[in-house]
């Protein structure tokens, strides 16, 4: 029997008891989530037309790239402005941003891709120019650095915002949508390149994935990895208490910590599991 049947049935029971006077009903407590304005919503590239980010909820979270890791969103600053006039109704930041993320180094004899790295000294050895570990790091650190300078900077100035990486909690958007290799060492290298690079532009730096995409891209994460304990946003709700469902998922990390999910609408929704 449902909760509000059963409140109706008792209440009337109640009434045949006092003779048929009346009695003051109480309202259940509603379920969560009580009100759009509790609710946060995502964006990017496929909103720069229709449909526009809605009005009246309470966080924003904007995505830099257009679907790729090595592009731009064409209507960020117009984006990013949207998601500071958010209600701020939640214990999530209004602003909030979410990259793309790829490995597109296939190992020899592919051919490396246009901006892969020839040097650098990453916690896998040095970089020199190879499908490896250590080069994919490094072209995570680099990728992460042209986000920050070439795509976050330009936009939040022009919307009149901060332009520090510091100022917003950056998503890394795990999809198996973008190009990845078999090696998942390498994969998760990348990875762990862009959340070092921003960890030392002093942002707060999280995950997004389901479990399927994150097992088949970058494979048992270990303990030691800096990808471990990362706060993490997961998608796969079709409604708005479907995502509050998936708060009590486990994690994908050693120790991570699952703080938002998503659910899909017309403009894909957001429900904050620290509220």
């Amino acid at each position: 029997m449902g909760a509000r049947f059963a409140g109706a049935a008792a209440a009337a029971l109640l009434v045949l008891a006092l003779g048929g006077a009346a009695v003051p009903s109480v309202p259940l407590p509603p379920t969560r989530p009580t009100a759009p304005a509790v609710l946060g919503a995502d964006v990017s590239y496929p909103q720069c037309g229709a449909p526009s980010p809605p009005a009246g909820v309470a966080f924003g979270v904007v995505g830099l790239n257009h679907g790729i890791s090595t592009t731009t969103n064409p209507c960020l600053g117009a984006e990013l402005a949207w998601a500071a006039g958010t209600t701020g109704e939640t214990a999530q930041p209004k602003v909030q941003l979410y990259v793309n993320t790829a490995d597109p180094a296939a190992p020899a004899p592919a051919k490396l891709p246009a901006g892969w790295p020839t040097s650098g000294t990453t916690p896998y050895g040095a970089c020199a120019g190879q499908a490896n570990p250590a080069c994919a790091w490094q072209f995570g650190w680099v990728l992460t650095d042209e986000d920050v300078a070439q795509r976050l900077a330009p936009a939040a100035q022009a919307a009149g915002l901060p332009a520090a990486a510091s100022d917003y909690v950056w998503w890394l958007d795990v999809e198996a949508a973008n190009t990845w290799q078999a090696d998942t060492t390498q994969n998760r290298a990348v990875l762990e390149g862009m959340a070092a690079s921003l960890a030392a532009h002093g942002a707060r730096v999280g995950i997004y994935s389901t479990a399927k995409q994150w097992g088949r891209i970058v494979g048992g994460t270990p303990s030691t990895s800096p990808l471990a304990a990362l706060p993490e946003w997961l998608p796969g709700a079709t409604t708005a208490i479907g995502a509050e469902s998936l708060c009590a998922r486990p994690p994908l990390t050693p120790r991570g910590r699952i703080v938002l999910t998503q659910y899909l609408s017309a403009v894909d929704g957001d429900y904050s599991c620290r509220d």
